[in-house]
Parts: structure tokens; C-alpha cells; sequence
């Protein structure tokens, strides 16, 4: 299948991947059909064997020096390397050897150098980074001073641009390397020493020789993948090396139009999961010329708040709508019950393993065993649960964004955010959202229709009245204007005097900046995304929204007659004569029911009383294990501090 995308004016190519499995295949020589099982052991063989020769060449590269010269671009005659990772590593002669007495063919090894190739490269910016970190310690690494962030931030390439919490975390490790060995570590090499190797199949390396993959004449969703696997884990010949026929089913999101690329293989288990990579045709986003923008805002148990804005040809910016709220309550309840258990056996593993030692005949040792196991099967759980989160919220920002017709969505940078100063539960919930895989996500979705989405700086977005400008006044609730609280935002200005949810303020104060901001707009080269990198105060001036006349209520005319009810509606009407039995609806009225109710639950109750505790209601909500039931609680009955007589109104007993 052609690699070439058609292009139309105003369009650009969109690279996606999606997920399938492979569920059996066909050895084309022998004609013998491969079950799951088999086929993921074919590919293991090979996969191994990628894996060897991978390892081999991280363990031999892994040095400051072979870095520095492929992150430079240029081999030693000074010619360009080319951007393929395999073909650079064979113009600076780093060959990948196999076991002796094993035969592979090329295209085995161009995986083996792409793969390593791809992970030496990662490596450059990180090793930058450790070397500024280290040629910069601070007096106190655990608060560097303003001087001191000064410093760090000229010696880390680009770093005026790097998030805080980036540093703060290589200085973290840094200083754990520091406590078990008394020094600073030389480099980053020493720092993290070398990285495992996946058991991955990179079959874009490749060509035709090793793998094709082709549509279905039939069926769009249908594709054929074909590819040369051993017959035994160490093949001597060639002729160990079979064709192996794949069918692949794709998942509906990929368009029938689209162009498919070599997946990547991965195998997990006895299953072989692959990244199908396609290409699409998408309309292309807009750096500036926005008109209509969409804004979102973070929030802890409100995920996402988001509404849009529309900038006039006179530069009035004014709000369309009042905005929505992407709450997950109850997903972010047993995301953080699954942390704690999650911290729970960690610790119960390390008592454990403090105990046994080293010695794998002790007691605890199968125990230790069987913990480790629960705690993958529970970070499973909370990756797949972070994962469908992700995506939930990036589809519901998108739809917002389509809904209003805005072409670009801005989103407020909180990379350095530091959950501090607020109990470690609060912190912890804070520091573990999944914002960056929504944004992520948001990219990929937005790009689809078109829609840009950039990043802003966001100092002052909650602190601000979106329409004056003026600091707001954080209360409570809106019923309780002078007690001190958050959630509630009020504009002091006088003749302003804007209220709202704080997040919902957020919003306006993100979209409204982005608007006038929009000339500011940049792409980062490193990633390719659009920022707005800092806040000029002559376009903030600019940045408020101007308040819209509501429509004229005022009485102009008679009322119109409505006609009455045709029956009035009474609970106490007497019910039609229907046979009795447990069967059909609720009789109206008082009458009674035949079921018995428990004793704590009739006590004091008639069809008329409400019944008040008689201490404080304390809702613990996710605590108690409430889950996607978060906004749903009730307190624990405290009618035995009532006394035993019967109440006036009468009783159900």
C-alpha cells in the first residue's frame, strides 16, 4: 500500500494509531493455521531476538560521548545523519550482532537499530538536563533560591521554557543517588543506568521483504498483515523463517480512506497487540484569525469547565452561553480508592520483602509473590481507568468546541503545578490528575476537526473578575457571603458586582485571554504544539467581557388564559378498584402497604414526618467506599437516642 497521502489546499496529514489484536494467522508454507497462543509465541521468538541485539547496542552506546554525536546530526566527515534512526546508526557503524549460530535477515536488525536508535536519542535531552542540574546544585536542594533558579535554568538548554516540577524531580533524583552513594552522580548514564528493553516488534523499519499489510477488497475495516517469523526460537537458516498471514480487524475510528503503515507488535502475555499507525487528510488548524474560542479550566472533583467566547470586529468580547461542567466525581472516587490500596500493598510488600531478605525458601517469600502480582493487577486498573478518564474528557471538550463552532480551545498550562499547603490527601489528588493525558488527547481529537489547541499562561486566571478585571472575593457559597471559602467567586466593584463559580469565572478569563493573546501564539519546536508563552499587560488590558443586556421580561401586554387542569392532581385521591396483590402501582394517599418495614426505619416515621438527626450530618463520601456514587450519601440512623414512645402523627407499624 502506498505511503502517500493526497492533499487538498488548506488540508494536512494527520498521523494516528489504533489498537487491534491479532487473533490467529496462516503459515503460508505448511498451510497450518496458528492459534492466538501459537502465533503469540512465533512472535516472541522474534521478538527476543530484537530484543538481544537491542540490548547489546544500548549496553555498548550508553555513554555521554555515543550520545552527544548522534544528537548532534553529523558523523565524523561532518555529512548529515539521516533522520531514520536505523540508517544513522549504520552511518556511524554501530552494528547489532545476534547470538552464534543464529541467522536473521537484515530487516531483523534494522529493527534492532531503529529501537535503540530512538532510545538513545531520548536520551540527549535528558542527559542536557542532568548536566545543568548537577553543574547548578543548590545549596538546599529541596528549595532552591531565586539566584539559584536563575542558574539551573541557563545551564538547561531551553530552559526558560521547562516546567519547574521537571527540575524539581531530576534534583529529587539526584539527591536520592546522593543519600545511598555519598556523591552526585557524573551523568545522566550513571543516574538511571541502562533501560530495559520492551519485547516489541518495530515493523515500520522495515519493507516489504519482511512485512506487508494490505486492505481488504471487501471490507474497509479488514486488513491483512504478513510477515516473516522463526519457526524455533533460535533459527540456524534461512529457511527456519516462514510467511506468516495475519487478518486484522481495525477498530471504526479508522477512516476507509485512510493510509495504513507497518504496526508495531507488542506482546503481552500470550497475546500480540498492534499499534495499526494510519494517516488521514484533516483540515488544517489556524495559528491566529480566531473568532470564536473555547476555554477550559481544571478543576479537582469538577474535571473540566469550559464554555466559549466570541471576539466582535470592534474587539468586544463577549460570552456565548453560560458554559458546562465535565464532572467525574465518582471515576476520581475509585481512582483514589485504588490508589490507596495501591499504597497499602506496596507497603505490605516492602515489610515483607524486609523480612525474607534475599533468601527465596522463607515462608513469606510465596506471599511476597502473590502481593506483587496484586499490585500489577491494581496499576492496571488505575492506567486503564486514567486512560478511559482521558479520553472521556478530551471527547466532551471537543464536542463543546464543535458545538459552538470555535476554532481553536485554549487551555491554561498547569505543567508546574505543585499541590502544596493543603493536607496530603488534598495534595495527593491534585498531583495525580491525568491533565496532561487529556491534553494530549484533546490535540489528537481537535485535530481532527480542524480546531487548534493552545496552551496559556495561567497566573491569574481564578483571581480576576473576566469582566472588570478586579481581584475577586472567594466565599464559601452563595448563600453565605461573609463566610471565607473558594468556591464561590464575587466581584467587589461596584458597578460590576460579577458572582459565579470560581471555575466558571476561570474559563471566561482563559478564552478572553487567548483571544487577545492570539498574535502571541507559538509553536514549540521541540513538540510541535502551540503555546502562549507569557501574559503582555497591554493585551490583558483588553481581556474582559463585555456584559450582554439580558432580554426585557417587563409585563407589555394581558396574561394570556391558560385553561384549567382537567382533574387537579391530590395524593390523597382515592384509587380506581383494581384486584388486590403485590402486583401494579403504589396506592395514593396514606393507605397502607403490606411490606413489613425494619424496626430503626418505621420508629418515628409517618408519611408526614421528616426526621432530623440528632447530631451533625458528616458525609464522608469517597471514604466510605461511595465510588461513582460520590454525590450520593446518607447518614447512619440515630434514632436510638429517641426515646421509645410514639409520636402524635401516628405510626406505619
Amino acid at each position: 500500500m502506498s505511503g502517500k497521502l493526497p492533499l487538498a489546499e488548506g488540508e494536512t496529514s494527520h498521523t494516528a494509531c489504533a489498537r487491534a489484536l491479532l487473533r490467529s494467522g496462516v503459515d503460508e508454507e505448511s498451510g497450518e493455521v496458528l492459534s492466538q497462543a501459537v502465533l503469540a509465541q512465533r512472535i516472541g521468538w522474534c521478538a527476543d531476538l530484537v530484543a538481544g541485539m537491542v540490548s547489546g547496542l544500548l549496553a555498548e552506546h550508553w555513554n555521554t560521548a555515543d550520545v552527544d554525536v548522534l544528537a548532534s546530526g553529523h558523523d565524523a566527515d561532518g555529512r548529515k545523519l539521516p533522520s531514520n534512526a536505523w540508517m544513522a546508526l549504520r552511518r556511524l557503524g554501530w552494528t547489532a550482532t545476534t547470538a552464534e549460530g543464529v541467522r536473521v535477515n537484515d530487516r531483523i536488525v534494522r529493527m534492532a537499530q531503529e529501537q535503540a536508535g530512538r532510545v538513545l536519542r531520548s536520551a540527549s535531552w535528558r542527559a542536557g538536563l542532568s548536566a545543568g542540574v548537577l553543574a547548578t546544585w543548590p545549596a538546599d536542594p529541596r528549595k532552591r533560591t531565586p539566584q539559584e533558579w536563575e542558574q539551573v535554568r541557563k545551564a538547561v538548554p531551553g530552559g526558560e521554557h521547562v516546567p519547574s516540577s521537571v527540575i524539581k524531580s531530576r534534583t529529587r533524583q539526584a539527591a536520592g543517588f546522593l543519600a545511598a552513594h555519598g556523591r552526585l552522580p557524573v551523568d545522566v548514564f550513571e543516574l538511571e543506568g541502562v533501560p530495559r528493553v520492551p519485547r516489541m516488534l518495530l515493523l515500520a523499519a522495515c519493507d516489504r521483504q519482511q512485512a506487508t499489510i494490505e486492505r481488504s477488497d471487501t471490507a474497509a475495516g479488514r486488513v491483512l498483515l504478513r510477515l516473516q517469523l522463526p519457526s524455533r526460537p533460535d533459527p540456524r537458516a534461512y529457511a527456519d523463517w516462514t510467511w506468516v498471514a495475519c487478518p486484522i480487524v481495525l477498530p471504526p475510528t479508522v477512516p476507509a480512506s485512510a493510509v495504513l503503515h507497518l504496526p508495531t507488535l507488542r506482546v503481552t502475555g500470550r497475546q500480540v497487540r498492534a499499534d495499526v499507525a494510519y494517516s488521514q487528510a484533516v483540515p488544517k488548524a489556524r495559528r491566529t484569525g480566531h473568532s470564536v474560542a473555547l476555554g477550559v479550566d481544571w478543576g479537582l472533583n469538577t474535571l473540566l469547565s469550559a464554555g466559549a467566547l466570541r471576539l466582535h470586529e470592534d474587539g468586544r468580547i463577549t460570552a456565548l452561553g453560560a458554559g458546562g461542567q465535565f464532572r467525574a466525581g465518582g471515576v476520581l472516587a475509585k481512582q483514589h480508592r485504588l490508589r490507596r490500596l495501591s499504597e497499602r500493598l506496596h507497603a505490605k510488600a516492602d515489610h515483607y520483602q524486609r523480612l525474607a531478605g534475599v533468601d527465596s525458601r522463607h515462608q513469606l517469600f510465596g506471599k511476597h509473590e502473590v502481593l506483587r502480582d496484586e499490585i500489577r493487577h491494581v496499576c492496571a486498573r488505575r492506567r486503564n481507568l486514567n486512560v478511559a478518564l482521558a479520553w472521556a474528557a478530551a471527547r466532551w471538550a471537543v464536542d463543546q468546541a464543535i458545538a459552538s463552532r470555535a476554532t481553536v480551545v485554549y487551555v491554561e498550562d498547569l505543567r508546574s503545578l505543585e499541590a502544596r499547603g493543603m493536607g496530603a490527601t488534598l495534595n495527593t489528588r491534585l498531583s495525580q490528575q491525568v491533565r496532561g493525558q487529556i491534553v494530549d488527547r484533546m490535540r489528537h481529537l481537535a485535530a481532527e476537526a480542524g480546531i487548534a489547541v493552545v496552551t496559556t499562561p495561567a497566573r491569574n486566571t481564578s483571581r480576576h473578575c473576566p469582566q472588570c478585571l478586579t481581584p475577586l472575593q472567594h466565599r464559601k457559597a452563595p448563600d453565605k457571603p461573609t463566610m471565607a471559602g473558594w468556591k464561590w467567586a464575587i466581584c467587589p466593584h461596584q458597578s460590576c458586582r460579577w458572582q459565579g463559580d470560581r471555575d466558571q469565572g476561570a474559563w471566561r478569563r482563559i478564552a478572553a485571554r487567548g483571544l487577545t493573546h492570539q498574535a502571541k501564539t507559538a509553536i514549540d519546536k521541540t513538540s510541535g504544539h502551540m503555546v502562549i508563552r507569557a501574559v503582555v499587560d497591554k493585551l490583558e488590558v483588553s481581556a474582559v467581557i463585555t456584559k450582554t443586556r439580558r432580554w426585557d421580561r417587563s409585563k407589555t401586554g394581558p396574561t394570556r388564559h391558560k385553561p384549567p387542569r382537567p382533574a387537579p392532581r391530590r395524593r390523597r385521591a382515592p384509587s380506581p378498584t383494581r384486584p388486590h396483590g403485590r402486583a401494579g402501582k403504589r396506592p395514593e394517599g396514606h393507605a397502607p402497604t403490606d411490606r413489613k418495614l425494619p424496626r430503626a426505619a418505621h420508629r418515628h416515621q409517618d408519611v408526614n414526618t421528616i426526621s432530623t438527626p440528632t447530631t451533625g450530618h458528616q458525609p464522608r463520601g469517597a471514604a466510605l467506599g461511595a465510588g461513582f456514587h460520590f454525590h450520593a450519601h446518607a447518614s447512619p440512623p440515630r434514632w436510638e437516642t429517641i426515646p421509645e414512645t410514639q409520636s402524635d402523627s401516628g405510626s406505619l407499624s
